[in-house]
């Protein structure tokens, strides 16, 4: 590998870590031309931030470019291994430089959402005199995390999660280039092999590249002296431990395994459901997709027999959203289980096409008069609101009138089973049906 002596020891991560606003992949919309950010950093004027993105996004990247293009004396916190005692020693170093020069100090401070209200209650006065301008770090939601008087002091910039071709194109990077990354080995990688890593990384540039020179140095200690050393697939998954398994994203085995997943789910065979869900995570699905498909699934094959189905289809995209791997991946199996054992019923699935079949033959019927809104005189003279009967002035909160448009008052798009928890719902409706008819 072509490597000074001064970074033979410097992971390949942190060699290949861009130098400049256009050399970061996958955030063009935080660093392209004329964005907010780059414009006032490039015109050496900071403001406090908080980056709020996933692992390996390029949080601090970002935060020492900020630091190299104004020029800014710079510190770095982290709230895994320090505390207010070191946080005091910046504080007495920025007074300092302002007594000196005037500057403002940058302080990075990574995990914020580590420090507890009373830790990040410290920092508040120095952002506020503009001794230090904050730039903060977090893989968590920071309205949640960071306190409201911070938060309102700093502008929350989002990394999108890095896709597979970002992630891809930073890899190739590496391997072309030949000062920082590895352009000066022996080197022949197929693309096959590069997809492979790319997927194996879950939108992880820092994994990626640690990956990448694991199976490099790997390969190429092998060859000492031979050939240009060529990769494929088999050479990644032998190294990493990892098998490749065979699934293009947008080809059909991707529909064959979310298909698979699916009807194991509804058939309530929980044991295929995780074989199914784990097979998709392991050649590098999009988690976010499968948990987009368990809160379809909640609606489309349990619906009102469950209803908590639906709660715990969205808990497993928060999870996966705030958490992310490796500890998320166990809320989508639980999430899993816990829809194929539900109670179904796909009733709610059939009232929605009959419905929209209804108003594609019907089409746009009026609303009735006296359920219309009449916020104005005129509208109250036209008899807009005009006898309509208020359910909360009636025994049970209960009176009969008419919803739907006139031509199909006596429609029933939704009819329930009596599986789960529908069969209240169903009891439900037969009385208000029992009522209605009285």
């Amino acid at each position: 590998m072509c490597r000074t002596a001064s970074n033979i020891h410097v992971p390949l991560a942190e060699r290949m870590r861009p130098s400049s606003f256009d050399e970061i992949v996958g955030q063009e919309h935080l660093v392209g031309e004329n964005t907010v950010l780059r414009r006032a950093v490039e015109a050496g004027k900071p403001f406090s931030v908080i980056f709020w993105g996933p692992p390996g996004s390029g949080k601090t990247t970002l935060a020492r470019l900020i630091g190299k293009y104004t020029g800014h004396p710079f510190q770095s916190f982290s709230a895994v291994t320090s505390g207010l005692k070191e946080l005091r020693q910046i504080i007495d170093q920025a007074e300092r430089i302002r007594n000196l020069n005037g500057q403002p100090t940058l302080l990075f401070v990574d995990e914020i959402h580590r420090f507890n209200k009373a830790q990040q209650d410290a920092f508040l006065p120095h952002v506020e005199s503009g001794l230090i301008i904050l730039i903060g770090a977090t893989t968590q939601n920071p309205s949640f995390e960071v306190i409201p008087p911070l938060l309102s002091r700093a502008r929350v910039f989002i990394l999108k999660p890095l896709d597979k071709e970002a992630v891809r194109k930073i890899l190739l990077r590496a391997i072309s280039d030949k000062n920082k990354g590895l352009g000066g080995s022996r080197l022949d990688i197929d693309k096959e092999a590069l997809d492979l890593l790319a997927s194996f990384s879950e939108g992880d540039a820092r994994v990626a590249l640690n990956n990448l020179e694991t199976v490099v140095f790997h390969h190429l200690e092998l060859h000492k002296g031979g050939d240009a050393v060529h990769i494929d697939l088999g050479a990644v998954s032998e190294v990493l431990h990892r098998k490749a398994l065979t699934y293009d994203k947008a080809g059909e085995e991707h529909y064959n395994l979310i298909s698979a997943f699916h009807k194991s789910m509804r058939g309530s065979d929980a044991q295929a459901s995780l074989y199914w869900l784990y097979r998709m995570l392991e050649a590098g699905e999009d988690p976010l997709f499968i948990c987009r498909r368990m809160i379809r699934f909640a609606s489309e094959d349990i619906g009102l027999a469950d209803p908590q189905a639906l709660r715990v289809a969205l808990a497993a995209f928060e999870a996966w959203e705030k958490v992310g791997p490796p500890e998320a991946e166990l809320a989508l199996a639980e999430a899993a289980v816990y829809l194929a054992t539900a109670p179904k019923s796909n009733a709610l699935y059939v009232a929605e096409k009959a419905v929209k079949d209804e108003i594609r033959q019907t089409g746009a019927l009026p609303v009735p008069m006296h359920i219309r809104n009449a916020p104005t005189g005129l509208m109250k003279k036209l008899g807009y609101g005009k006898g309509y009967l208020y359910p909360h002035n009636y025994p049970n909160a209960r009176v009969e009138q008419e919803y739907l448009p006139h031509g199909i008052r006596r429609r029933t798009f939704y009819y329930p089973t009596d599986r789960g928890f529908e069969k209240e719902v169903k009891k439900r409706l037969a009385h208000s049906k029992m009522k209605r008819e009285e």
